[in-house]
């Protein structure tokens, strides 16, 4: 068995399921510039975290118990869509600020490490379609191993490649917006906090309008 190709296979899926624009890029960029680069990051590392646990369970067979975890969805996805609208309103109120970029991080409530990480873990957590990827994904790479000793050694190699796949896109994505972020004026930082406030706020709408839809349409 090749541990090395099932771990080249796990970064390129840990890639493909991080880098569409989403929520957790939002935020990302978001908390970037106003918190700087490290608190992006862990932002990021917080989605990496939960890619890799629903890699672990898929990549293990625990389909039922993932299955379980969908039927569930509408509680998750509830959850998922007030802190999605919980934090455009906080980047919104972050885009009013007449201060500059370091005047406000100076006087705001900076995002600690350990509030960043959380956010990115629960949201992603909170994603039924994160769940079902995971679990169509792997049937098709890893279905096959499971079960044998050498197999659960090349299914620690594949979540691991997941993992490390999905922070690499987070590194890159939180260095360049800090890059970019010195080049941006302060009304250009506040401009970008409405847009990513807006977005975050769309998003958790629309979370919260299709289960509506589900829960009490006909």
């Amino acid at each position: 068995m090749n541990h090395l190709l099932l771990f080249v296979q796990g970064l390129g899926l840990g890639l493909a399921i991080a880098a569409p624009v989403g929520p957790i890029g939002v935020l990302c960029i978001q908390r970037t510039l106003n918190h700087g680069a490290t608190a992006g990051l862990l932002t990021g590392l917080g989605a990496a975290t939960a890619d890799a646990i629903y890699g672990a369970m898929a990549a293990a067979g625990l389909v039922a118990t993932m299955q379980i975890m969908v039927e569930s969805g509408p509680w998750l996805r509830l959850g998922g869509g007030a802190v999605l609208l919980w934090l455009g309103v906080r980047a919104w109120r972050t885009g009013r600020s007449p201060d500059s970029p370091a005047a406000a991080v100076a006087s705001a409530r900076p995002a600690t490490a350990v509030s960043a990480y959380v956010t990115g873990l629960v949201l992603t957590l909170s994603n039924p379609a994160t769940i079902l990827s995971f679990a169509t994904i792997f049937a098709g790479i890893g279905g096959d191993i499971v079960g044998t000793a050498e197999g659960s050694v090349g299914l620690v190699w594949l979540v691991v490649g997941v993992g490390l796949g999905s922070a690499a896109w987070w590194l890159v994505l939180s260095q360049t917006t800090a890059r970019l972020g010195r080049r941006l004026s302060a009304s250009g930082i506040r401009r970008i906090d409405r847009i990513s406030g807006t977005a975050l706020c769309l998003f958790g709408l629309v979370i919260l309008g299709d289960l509506a839809v589900e829960t009490y349409g006909p």
